[in-house]
């Protein structure tokens, strides 16, 4: 097992010449793709015009840097930092899309204000798992507003120093609660890695995407049972909340909770992996089967209101959240794949009522609906050779 682990380092993670220098903005959304928006907004096109509309008149538009020294998971410093981050992303989104000054500072003003932060307090895993929250929309953020001639250089090295201060001890040791945990933390060691530009980091968090993976998404190829994981307790039906079957498509927390705790394990597996494919590097191929079911699956449940005799536990939430059109832009938009399930739940559901979420950068109707495949800069398929050398 630790030999095969070792060969996936060898052969998923990049070379060390390949791997410099790091595309930005590159965390969740590239430039081109930024652009390709940016046109359809200004001519009126939907869905991005209504996306853009909503975005522009929440309060997350105006919201005003506040910032805090410590978070403690477990009060009011942790709702706080969630608006900031999403506020953050948010109107860097809205000063990319319009130019205006006024989105630009602010967003540079959120971000410095965190810039500050020295550690997590709580002492749980609950920290964990905020950490994951916020370390993704503040990174993406902080990927775009690195294009704003205003942020000095300064300011971005003590943003980067911060992430390396208070949220790598948060996230390089993967949570041992259920395995959305995870993924919301391996989401925001991949988009922290980009803007840091860190090899090692985007090594540890694919290695943590490819064993999760494993763990979360279950196919009937993997065997009569998926892969074990710490955290599991040795039992895992128990841990996969006790499914009345196994079948492609089912994940970790379906029988738990699959119309919120599965929706956002989905978005975060999905958010690193294309961060994963900004750099150039092919997450999706080797889990098409893996997360297709599992997007489809998820879908036709919503979408109906049935568990289909997965479980006894009620039937999942009617509300959709707006984690899905990455996953949906890559696999139908980019790769071709048939997806009539998520299909119908996007455009019957999601994007009439387009909403925002929290937790991590949401917004993907406006960012990722309907995107070329042309704004890939992986052209669809290249993986990059192995390391030369491996992070110690």
């Amino acid at each position: 097992m630790k030999l095969l682990f070792a060969l996936y380092i060898a052969v998923a993670t990049w070379a060390t010449a390949a791997a410099l220098p790091f595309v930005h903005p590159g965390a969740l959304n590239s430039k081109e793709e930024l652009d390709y928006v940016k046109a359809k907004i200004q001519t009126g096109a939907q869905p991005w015009k209504a996306a853009f509309e909503l975005l522009k008149s929440s309060n997350i538009s105006a919201r005003a840097h506040h910032g805090q020294a410590h978070i403690d998971s477990t009060n009011h410093e942790a709702k706080l930092s969630e608006d900031d981050a999403n506020a953050a992303y948010g109107q860097a989104l809205l000063w990319y899309f319009t130019g205006e000054e006024a989105y630009a500072q602010r967003s540079i003003a959120i971000l410095n204000a965190w810039a500050g932060l020295e550690n997590f307090t709580g002492g749980s895993e609950q920290d964990r798992l905020q950490a994951g929250w916020l370390g993704a929309a503040f990174a993406s953020a902080a990927e775009i507003m690195r294009l704003y001639p205003g942020w000095s250089p300064n300011e971005i090295r003590k943003f980067q120093e911060m992430f390396k201060k208070a949220f790598y001890p948060q996230l390089n040791t993967a949570s041992i609660w259920n395995g959305n945990v995870d993924l919301a933390q391996i989401d925001a060691m991949m988009a922290i890695a980009v803007f840091n530009e860190d090899e090692a980091e985007v090594s540890l968090g694919l290695a943590r995407l490819k064993s999760r993976n494993l763990a979360y998404f279950y196919l009937t190829s993997d065997g009569p049972r998926p892969a074990h994981i710490a955290g599991d307790g040795g039992d895992l039906n128990k841990f996969w909340h006790r499914p009345s079957k196994w079948i492609n498509g089912l994940t970790q927390e379906t029988c738990r909770d699959n119309g919120h705790h599965t929706q956002q394990a989905l978005g975060y597996a999905i958010h690193a992996a294309e961060v994963a494919w900004h750099q150039g590097v092919d997450v999706y191929s080797e889990n098409q089967e893996r997360y297709t079911a599992a997007m489809e699956l998820l879908a036709d449940q919503i979408y109906s209101s049935s568990m289909h005799g997965l479980s006894a536990n009620n039937a999942p939430t009617a509300k959709v959240l707006s984690t899905w059109e990455v996953a949906y832009n890559h696999y139908h938009n980019r790769a071709g794949v048939a997806l009539p399930a998520t299909e119908k739940l996007i455009v019957e559901r999601l994007r009439p009522s387009v909403h925002m979420n929290d937790w991590n950068p949401s917004f993907e109707t406006l960012t990722h609906a309907e995107l070329p495949s042309a704004t890939s800069p992986c052209g669809g398929a290249k993986v990059l050779a192995p390391p030369t050398r491996l992070p110690q």
